[in-house]
């Protein structure tokens, strides 16, 4: 089946699951409220949001937290996510410009090593996959919400945006658009805060193995750490 017939049913769960979400913390394409958190791997713990983790990533691993994250970034700076996943490294060129406050909560994550040990919990073929909930339902998230930094227009292969349960509802949870049904049919409700600019063929390979009808995934798929780098 190619991809532009399979938008129509990808678009329809996507929206299923948006309305599943109202209430709760499962979203679309979705998740993340981040009411409950849970370590994905290892051993987590819950801390509060007001200081910085250290730039060199020597912080020990966090799931939880009682807020969201002070501005730690510096926003005359470039930043770079290397995401390592059991398929090879995908690297994200992060849009601090235009996102500054969803970058900031990324890279905070990200040095508190957050995402290690995590799942991509929901892969639709030709549409996008996404990772980012400690729970690994789609329905955990950091423990705090934060503002969308929506964009003027939609999106592209290969952006990466935050998933939501509805308006300003942004916690950890993201996706990474796979497919150009997606990028055209998607509505820009989603903060646009990175663009895949290496290793889509470890997204590829990821998305290959397809999912159950209700976007879980065939084969368990992990983002293994993720690295930022700043210039």
């Amino acid at each position: 089946m190619s991809t532009r017939r399979a938008a129509p049913f990808a678009v329809a769960l996507l929206a299923g699951v948006a309305l599943a979400g109202c209430g709760t913390d499962s979203t679309s394409p979705a998740s993340g409220s981040g009411g409950s958190s849970q370590a994905g791997s290892g051993s987590g713990s819950s801390s509060s949001s007001d200081s910085c983790p250290p730039e060199d990533g020597s912080a020990e691993r966090r799931t939880s937290f009682d807020e969201a994250p002070p501005m730690c970034i510096d926003t005359a700076k470039t930043y770079t996510a290397t995401m390592t996943t059991d398929e090879g490294e995908v690297t994200i060129a992060l849009d601090d410009e235009a996102a500054p406050q969803t970058v900031n909560n990324f890279v905070v994550l990200c040095r508190y090593h957050f995402y290690d040990g995590l799942t991509f919990h929901r892969v639709i073929q030709g549409f996008m996959a996404q990772g980012g909930d400690p729970a690994g339902t789609g329905a955990g998230g950091p423990g705090y919400n934060f503002a969308d930094e929506l964009p003027d227009e939609g999106y592209e292969v290969g952006s990466v945006a935050m998933a939501n349960a509805g308006p300003n509802t942004n916690g950890s949870q993201f996706f990474i658009v796979l497919g150009d049904d997606a990028a055209e049919q998607l509505d820009p409700s989603y903060s646009l805060f990175g663009e895949v600019t290496g290793g889509m063929d470890a997204l590829q390979a990821i998305e290959k193995d397809g999912s159950d009808g209700e976007g879980r995934p065939s084969e368990v798929h992990t983002i293994e750490k993720v690295t930022i780098t700043e210039s």
